[in-house]
């Protein structure tokens, strides 16, 4: 972590500061977090401990959703957005190994993130991997970067894992959105996953102390506000389900119990 970290602090990020990507850092068992990001991520796990599980259902979903794309879509170009910072099974990591020649473009405004970015998210010949620091909320400037490496004439797989939350009302992160499917060809994908309020009052609770303690605040949604960003989308089965039961793989243990953040995949006809 030192060295990580040490470059992060020459970059100038804010270290007094909790983030997002770091606190999700921390509770995938991650390294390449700050003190002030384990004290929020354990204000938030002293209310709502799920969030750990939550936090490992919505990187398992990442990988089983790319995986599916990569190998029963057929799809060879990704643009991630909201990348976060690097662990295991990337998305890069999964579409590559499927096919090699998968191009991925990941794109997020964390500085650390972009630390991180230029020594791993290397990807490997004969795909290309590219990195793209940018803001969600300027979908116009994502799509023109993108292009350098994607071709936007062909499939592209839109990947928004866990950061249209951050985007403050529904009806601008729904414009974000359509801005950015709209700019892709018929036969792309869209595959999202966002935090939702079906358990209980406790992940409000938590989720109201987080947003106001520092961090880049974030907005449960319900499924059904989740839902519309696929509208006039082809969902692939089984539609907006909890992460845990989106084509989950077969274990010892049974069906996995579902967690407060839902998910899906859709196709643009």
């Amino acid at each position: 972590m030192g060295d990580e970290l040490s470059a992060g602090r020459a970059s100038g990020i804010d270290t007094s500061v909790p983030h997002s990507a770091r606190i999700w850092n921390y509770w995938l068992g991650g390294k390449d977090n700050y003190p002030v990001d384990q004290a929020a991520g354990d204000e938030y796990m002293a209310i709502f401990p799920g969030v750990v599980e939550l936090a490992r259902a919505s990187r398992a979903f990442l990988a089983r959703a790319v995986r599916y794309l990569a190998a029963d879509a057929g799809i060879r170009q990704f643009l991630d957005i909201g990348t976060g910072l690097p662990t295991v099974d990337n998305t890069h990591e999964v579409a590559q190994r499927v096919a090699p020649e998968s191009k991925i473009v990941y794109v997020d405004n964390d500085p650390l993130v972009l630390v991180h970015a230029q020594a791993l998210l290397t990807g490997s010949a004969p795909g290309l991997t590219a990195y793209v620091e940018a803001d969600l909320r300027e979908p116009e400037e994502i799509l023109k970067a993108a292009g350098q490496t994607l071709d936007f004439r062909q499939p592209v797989a839109l990947m928004l894992m866990g950061i249209l939350g951050h985007i403050a009302t529904f009806d601008e992160a729904r414009s974000i959105v359509t801005r950015l499917v709209d700019a892709l060809p018929s036969g792309s994908y869209l595959a999202i996953n966002d935090g939702t309020n079906v358990s209980g009052t406790a992940i409000d609770e938590a989720q109201q102390q987080y947003n106001e303690g520092g961090a880049v605040p974030y907005q449960l949604r319900t499924p059904e506000e989740i839902g519309r960003f696929f509208e006039g989308l082809e969902l692939v089965e089984p539609g907006l389900v909890s992460l845990t039961r989106w084509r989950p793989e077969a274990t010892p243990f049974g069906t996995p119990a579902e967690v407060d953040g839902y998910c899906a995949v859709g196709r643009k006809p």
